[in-house]
């Protein structure tokens, strides 16, 4: 029995430009690793700014989009594949630019019923003189992922993070500031617009940071989250109501927060590309509804393929 991918030519776009190259990478391996697996021929392409130049040399059917961060999840690699008229995998140019803008994407996603957190964009430097608001809050990059800059100021702490305004700091000018909900991490995929689960997020460093996402070991998930059924059910339509208002197509993660003594239920944001590692929860959230890896993969690639063939692939 021939193989579900055999003779197609799929191209792997990984790495990149942001701060979140090390993660594509592995992202990147392990969907190429399973595509060959399916039969599939693979060229793994670091995407630079060539990456016009070098995905018109290939010629491949269809590109896999395991990028993450600025360039490859803002809709910027999205509107090269578009003018050259590839096929690629998740989000479209407008879904994918509107979601990794978190002061925008939070408008779109209120208006749509959605309950976000509240807060708002701050200058930097004016976010390092003095609180903003009262601790407890977060602060991070407008328009990054994977915790990258993001932090925690603690109730009663002295000044907001001088990190903000230290000569390393390259996430821009604007930062989000939202007040803290303390209670538990979640986590919601959608895959073609149904959400799959609600995964609680245990972090063992007390905060779920950079490292409790991608280190060994430093984080805990629970799936499916233990919570009311009634609350349960309303993250999955959250997530779902999220998915459509910012127009994402594909597989979407929605990350959340909640308040089990409040019974408040927060959406943060909406991940258009989310991640494909080996601790990734999109992963095993569909593992445990009976999905494999190599399933799952197979299902993302054959997304952008029925999009193309019905000449229906977002701009």
């Amino acid at each position: 029995m021939s193989l579900p991918l055999a003779g197609r030519h799929v191209a792997v776009l990984l790495g990149g430009l942001s701060s979140e190259r090390e993660v594509s990478l592995v992202s990147g391996a392990a969907c190429a690793t399973a595509l060959e697996n399916l039969g599939a021929k693979v060229t793994r392409v670091d995407a630079g700014r060539d990456l016009a130049q070098v995905l018109t040399a290939l010629k491949p059917d269809v590109c896999f989009n395991a990028l993450h961060g600025a360039w490859g999840e803002d809709g910027c690699v999205q509107g090269v594949l578009e003018t050259l008229a590839i096929p690629y995998t998740h989000c479209g140019v407008l879904a994918s630019a509107l979601a990794m803008d978190k002061a925008r994407s939070k408008a779109v996603l209120a208006a749509a019923g959605v309950t976000v957190p509240g807060g708002g964009l701050f200058n930097r430097f004016e976010a390092a003189r003095d609180h903003v608001m009262p601790p407890p809050y977060v602060v991070k990059p407008n328009a990054e992922g994977s915790s990258v800059g993001v932090f925690l100021v603690f109730d009663g702490a002295n000044r907001p993070p001088q990190e903000l305004v230290a000569p390393s700091w390259t996430y821009g000018d604007e930062v989000m500031i939202e007040p803290y909900i303390a209670g538990l991490e979640l986590a919601v995929a959608v895959r073609d617009g149904k959400a799959l689960t609600v995964t609680e997020i245990v972090p063992t460093t007390g905060f779920y940071d950079y490292d409790a996402k991608y280190a060994e070991g430093g984080s805990r998930h629970v799936v499916p989250a233990r919570m009311p059924q009634e609350d349960f059910d309303r993250a999955l339509r959250m997530a779902e109501l999220a998915h459509a208002a910012l127009g994402c197509r594909g597989v979407t993660r929605s990350d959340l927060r909640y308040d089990p003594v409040k019974r408040l239920l927060v959406l943060l944001e909406v991940n258009t590309q989310p991640g494909m590692t080996p601790t990734s929860l999109v992963p095993e959230q569909a593992a445990h509804l009976g999905m494999a890896f190599d399933q799952l993969v197979l299902w993302i690639v054959e997304d952008a393929y029925a999009r193309d063939i019905a000449g229906g692939r977002a701009r």
